[in-house]
């Protein structure tokens, strides 16, 4: 297929489409505004609907309820946007309703700035609402994974019947890069989803449709439902994704994810030529974390990690810190606040470890 030049929120909606997505609804805020005005331009041309929600509120809950009739659905918004969308998150995830949904991230806490960070990890991984249910969240580098990462969510949300997020930072949403995109799925192919979700979607009252609406809070059985949602969540070990690279005989190793890991990854090839022997673990799925790939390194020989993200504190730190426990040092590399990690930053930090 021939590639095209394509801003990423663009290209996340684009392949929201191309995988069968019929249901948009959001909020602007910035900077995922480009996600709801490509759907409202590209639904129509497929005969899906957009819905631009009088709040974020509103937004999930009309995924919430396009979602329960089996259609395949999403919202997107920026940090303080999905916090304003956590409590429908989490009953789509109490409900067992496949949806799918992209956080843009911005600067933070609070309202924060309008600029990309990385400072909403804790939140994607460890708590997007309350209850303790988990998703899958994927974390591209670059505009191709955040296409083939969307593109593949509406199947991860479908199988599982559960929320799955994109966990994709500014600078990825808003930059430029040529890209292929995925086929598109046809009509039929597109019915062949929503009846496939027949046997629990909330369709109407025929004669023959026994289930007419959807318990979001299991009350007579929650324990049951925990139990049945902590044995899906134990499957997800097979879904793990993640980067190695140049770990083979790395001294020191750079943990990073999104465009913090794009930037240590062009810093290593300038170390490697100057002799540092420096590799980086790249999570893709950030949950559930690839800490095999901690666990199996060479401590004998690996001296020290580098935590490299966009975030003050670090947030990342944590799984990383899981992962190896204990059996080096965890050094920093951190920006925050919409400041953008450098490569120079990069650079001395690991010049600075070397020295050690």
């Amino acid at each position: 297929m021939a590639r095209v030049f394509m801003k990423g929120c663009e290209a996340i909606a684009e392949a929201a489409v191309r995988a069968g997505c019929r249901f948009f609804a959001g909020y602007p805020i910035t900077p995922q505004n480009e996600i709801p005005e490509y759907f409202a331009r590209r639904m129509p041309e497929v005969g899906g609907i957009f819905v631009q929600g009088e709040s974020e509120v509103a937004s999930i809950n009309m995924v919430y309820g396009a979602g329960s009739t089996g259609t395949r659905s999403m919202t997107s918004s920026s940090s303080c946007g999905i916090s304003l969308k956590s409590e429908g998150i989490s009953y789509c995830a109490s409900a067992r309703i496949p949806m799918v949904f992209a956080n843009i991230s911005r600067g933070g806490p609070g309202v924060g700035s309008i600029h990309p960070a990385q400072q909403d990890y804790l939140q994607a991984t460890k708590a997007s609402g309350n209850g303790g249910f988990e998703m899958l969240v994927f974390a591209p580098s670059t505009v191709q994974e955040a296409i083939d990462m969307t593109y593949n969510a509406f199947e991860y949300a479908q199988r599982d019947r559960n929320p799955v997020l994109i966990l994709c930072d500014g600078v990825i949403g808003t930059m430029m890069e040529p890209v292929k995109l995925p086929e598109m799925k046809t009509d039929e192919e597109v019915a062949a989803f929503k009846e496939g979700n027949k046997e629990w979607a909330c369709i109407g009252h025929g004669k023959d449709v026994k289930r007419s609406w959807i318990e979001p809070g299991h009350w007579r059985g929650q324990e049951d439902a925990n139990i049945e949602a902590a044995a899906m969540y134990e499957t997800w070990d097979k879904d793990v994704q993640v980067e190695e690279y140049l770990v083979e005989d790395a001294q020191i190793v750079i943990a990073a994810y999104g465009i913090s890991a794009r930037v240590a990854k062009s810093a290593i090839d300038i170390l490697r030529k100057e002799g540092i022997k420096v590799g980086l673990i790249r999570p893709i799925t950030v949950h559930p974390f690839p800490y095999h790939s901690f666990e199996k390194l060479d401590y004998s020989r690996v001296k020290a990690i580098l935590d490299v993200e966009m975030s003050i504190p670090a947030q990342l730190i944590y799984d990383v810190k899981l992962g190896v426990n204990n059996r080096c040092p965890i050094e920093t590399c951190l920006r925050s606040g919409g400041q953008i990690m450098s490569r120079d930053a990069v650079l001395d930090a690991v010049r600075k470890l070397n020295e050690k």
